[in-house]
């Protein structure tokens, strides 16, 4: 190999932080071109994950790292939300990662590429397209290995459940999420209930958040949030809460 060669992998070894894929498409505009990504299969330096991915040798790479290159290389949206979210900033006590299933939120028309989607990441990914919040609110930094990526937070990741309920996401469950959230700040749940364009996530929010007693949700300004006109159904044999007009399962109603 000769020290031109030598001289960008060391490069590239020494900026990208270990436990991450390489995007082949991101490589090229680093100036990486295909027959180079190729030579450094060949020397061993890195290995193919899928096609258009590579990593390094030896290197053990989860779903997280993979996450990291969508973000970091690629410029998507794509971030860990929802219960998934809450599990990695300990937020729950549904260990996602543990039960083999890993929930994904994207921006509308956004997918992951081939490679994510056809590598077995040893979990079920579950990926949700939506523009229900703006991509870029409401987003944390996660340090894990040697990196960092943004999930949701605790707000944003609650909003998700509500998002995916009832049909995926049972409604009992998402209220025993939310009784644990009792530090949330008024400031940065505000914008996100503002922007979000999802009548039946704010409803359900508003009324979980006052049902749950927290004190943080009596400094929220209802009047500036577009709850909406007319009922919205979410059970149909359920509870009325005119307050919100929402009808919603009896057994959270009742739940106490």
């Amino acid at each position: 190999m000769s020290i031109e060669v030598k001289s960008k992998i060391n490069q590239l070894l020494s900026t990208t932080p270990r436990g991450i894929v390489l995007a082949s498409a991101w490589l090229t505009e680093q100036g990486y071109s295909l027959e180079l990504q190729k030579r450094y299969r060949q020397s061993n330096w890195f290995t193919q994950l899928e096609r258009g991915a590579l990593v390094r040798s030896g290197d053990a790479v989860d779903v997280l790292g993979g996450i990291y290159t969508l973000q970091k290389q690629l410029g998507l949206s794509v971030h860990p939300g929802a219960k998934t979210a809450l599990s990695l900033l300990g937020k729950s006590h549904y260990l996602e990662l543990s039960m083999q299933r890993c929930q994904l939120f994207g921006s509308q028309f956004e997918q992951p590429p081939s490679w994510f989607k056809q590598h077995d990441w040893k979990l079920n990914i579950e990926y949700q397209s939506s523009s229900f919040l703006p991509a870029e609110l409401g987003l944390v930094e996660y340090t894990y290995k040697d990196f960092q990526i943004e999930v949701s937070s605790p707000a944003r990741a609650i909003m998700e459940c509500l998002y995916l309920a009832p049909e995926r996401q049972p409604l009992l469950e998402v209220f025993e999420l939310m009784e644990g959230l009792n530090n949330l700040r008024p400031k940065s749940v505000q914008p996100l209930l503002e922007a979000c364009t999802s009548v039946k996530v704010k409803r359900l929010f508003l009324y979980m958040a006052e049902k749950a007693g927290h004190s943080w949700f009596n400094y929220l300004k209802p009047e500036t949030i577009n709850l909406g006109k007319g009922k919205r159904q979410i059970e149909p044999d359920g509870v009325y809460i005119p307050k919100y007009q929402i009808t919603i399962p009896k057994i959270l109603e009742a739940y106490r």
